[in-house]
């Protein structure tokens, strides 16, 4: 693995003090890119400033390519300084110097090159990013997307080793953000550099990330792919945090050919996935939900009330609740536009069955 960390701990306050990160472990592979998602004050950021050698580990060590650039644990502590570690950083506000045109902004980091070279690896860079056009303009006479992509390019430009992004398109609007965050993941992929990335923002997170790793309260509950992130997830925090969902009581039986859960939808059947009923205390349990799980069927002998309903362009997400008072969550074609208070038919189609104990708590 190229970008190894494991059970890295940081603390703030000294050795009392509560972990702002508690024993997280990820790698990521040359040319991947990670993303670190969470709530505010997880402790997302704490690990990215960490790789980059701007906190000092607690425990744990973080490697790079092979090389040891923090190591608390032994005899031994190794903290290789920032400066020395090559990798690059792109920063929420950007940080390009104002008075500078385009072009210095992305050579700044290039001093030892010779002015040919330096320019040359500038209009590469450029170009990388889409923007070969601007090079004599300033800052100010572009867009926030394009300050970003400026940003990027001058991190790319001094070929670091890894390239960390902080809360990248936090500062844009929300049309904008998924567009550039699609944007700058070809433009990564181009480079072949290996990136990892820390938002709050599950979009970015799953339009950028080849590897997403949830935090919660300093831990790193799961580090998967998107697909497994989503379909699977390993705690009910990270089935809570992401994509639109509920929990409803259930029961897993055996039936016959496997067990099957039994929800107030019906029988949920997925043979592969399923726990057996010893799973949980007399089978009962909690199953996930998710709004895509929840079809529209006016056929359906499942009746549900529409408690809410938000206008989402090509579809609504309606809140509904059955007859037995559970309230879930179905993404319908906005072609089916039906008022609030009126029941109408739905079905389960549950590919991933997903189930948790029974009133179990989400972690701190």
């Amino acid at each position: 693995m190229f970008l190894e960390l494991d059970h890295v701990t940081i603390r703030y306050g000294g050795a009392a003090a509560r972990a702002a990160v508690d024993g997280a472990s990820l790698t990521l592979k040359q040319g991947e890119i990670g993303v670190l998602l969470g709530p505010s004050g997880c402790g997302k950021t704490s690990l990215l400033r960490a790789v980059a050698g701007l906190e000092r580990i607690a425990a744990g060590r973080v490697a790079l390519g092979g090389e040891t650039l923090s190591d608390a644990g032994g005899g031994r502590r190794v903290q290789v300084a920032p400066e020395r570690r090559r990798i690059g950083m792109v920063f929420q506000d950007y940080a390009l110097f104002p008075h500078l045109t385009v072009g210095e902004n992305v050579g700044f980091g290039l001093p030892s090159l010779s002015r040919d070279a330096r320019a040359g690896r500038v209009a590469e860079m450029l170009e990388l990013v889409g923007l070969g056009h601007a090079a004599g303009r300033y800052p100010h006479q572009l867009s926030g997307g394009q300050q970003q992509r400026i940003a990027l390019a001058r991190a790319l430009a001094p070929q670091p080793r890894l390239l960390l992004l902080d809360e990248p398109f936090s500062n844009l609007d929300v049309d904008l953000r998924e567009r550039l965050a699609q944007e700058v993941r070809a433009i990564l992929k181009r480079a072949g550099i290996t990136a990892l990335l820390v938002t709050h923002d599950q979009l970015e997170a799953f339009a950028v990330g080849d590897v997403i790793g949830v935090m919660n309260g300093g831990r790193l509950e799961q580090w998967e792919d998107p697909y497994s992130l989503y379909h699977r997830p390993a705690s009910r925090f990270v089935a809570d945090f992401i994509g639109h969902g509920v929990f409803a009581p259930a029961r897993i039986v055996d039936y016959g050919r496997g067990p099957v859960v039994r929800t107030p939808l019906g029988d949920l059947l997925d043979l592969k996935e399923c726990p057996l009923p010893a799973a949980y205390p007399n089978g009962e349990c909690e199953v996930l939900l998710r709004a895509d799980d929840i079809v529209h069927d006016d056929d359906s002998p499942v009746k549900a009330c529409i408690e809410r309903k938000a206008f989402r362009g090509s579809e609504f997400l309606y809140t509904l609740r059955l007859q037995t008072g559970e309230l879930l969550l179905a993404h319908v074609p906005s072609h089916h536009d039906h008022s609030v208070g009126e029941w109408i038919g739905i079905r389960p189609v549950v590919d991933h069955v997903v189930t948790f104990e029974r009133g179990e708590p989400q972690s701190a």
